[in-house]
């Protein structure tokens, strides 16, 4: 159920409407970066595979090479925190949002025997002004499909980015969106605990003009850096 504040926004979609057609009229529309997808890491056995899921930050949009992303750099780091073998991959798609992912990408994704899964969604089902309600239904079939695929996996959700912290946003459709981003927040951990996944803290955002990309809304290479620092922990706890 939403919260009145969250339903509150609604009254501020008129302004929502006019100053994200004006974002999206001043940014540029970045692509997926170059590089593989998918790749091993030299180390002990038993080898960790990793795979991180989502929008377009698990596909690496604002930065030239998947190497600097945030699927490799966070391998790399596991590697380094385990001395174990990492094999990885990336599959995540611009402007994707949960229901997508749920419908039209888990379903294509070979059963491969990931160990760790890596969410990074839910930042366009906020964009978008999807209802808490909506989100519910879509990123909780989301939990219960990877469940369902991958059993004994950990599976790990990073929740939505502060929106007010973008340099993309302006200030007064920044704090609409975070209202909204916290009340999805707020049911993704829910869904997570309910539906053995783990959701990780929210990224502190310390240092906006290091840690985005030229187009102020996704990540640069300090940006993903910063957030596969923030997610090794969570992600080797188990």
């Amino acid at each position: 159920m939403q919260r009145p504040l969250a339903l509150l926004t609604w009254l501020a979609y008129p302004v929502y409407v006019w100053q994200g057609l004006g974002v999206r009229r001043r940014t540029t529309r970045m692509l997926p970066a170059q590089g593989p997808v998918m790749h091993d890491l030299a180390g002990k056995a038993p080898a960790i595979s990793l795979l991180v899921l989502g929008d377009s930050s698990a596909a690496s949009v604002g930065i030239g090479n998947s190497e600097n992303g945030l699927a490799a750099q966070l391998a790399v780091l596991m590697a380094q925190n385990t001395g174990r073998a990492v094999r990885w991959r990336a599959a995540g798609f611009n402007s994707a949002t949960s229901g997508q992912i749920r419908d039209h990408v888990l379903p294509n994704l070979s059963a491969d025997p990931w160990t760790h899964i890596v969410l990074a969604i839910g930042t366009n089902d906020t964009k978008n002004f999807h209802s808490v309600p909506r989100f519910k239904k879509e990123f909780g079939g989301l939990l219960y499909g990877l469940r369902a695929k991958w059993p004994e996996a950990r599976v790990v959700w990073s929740p939505v980015l502060e929106f007010t912290r973008a340099p993309a946003m302006p200030p007064l459709l920044g704090k609409i969106l975070e209202i909204r981003a916290t009340e999805m927040n707020r049911m993704g951990e829910r869904l997570c605990l309910e539906r053995g996944a783990v959701p990780a803290p929210r990224l502190p955002i310390t240092n906006p003009e290091a840690g985005f990309a030229s187009d102020g809304f996704h990540a640069s290479e300090a940006g993903y850096r910063a957030w596969a620092e923030h997610l090794v922990g969570p992600v080797l706890a188990g």
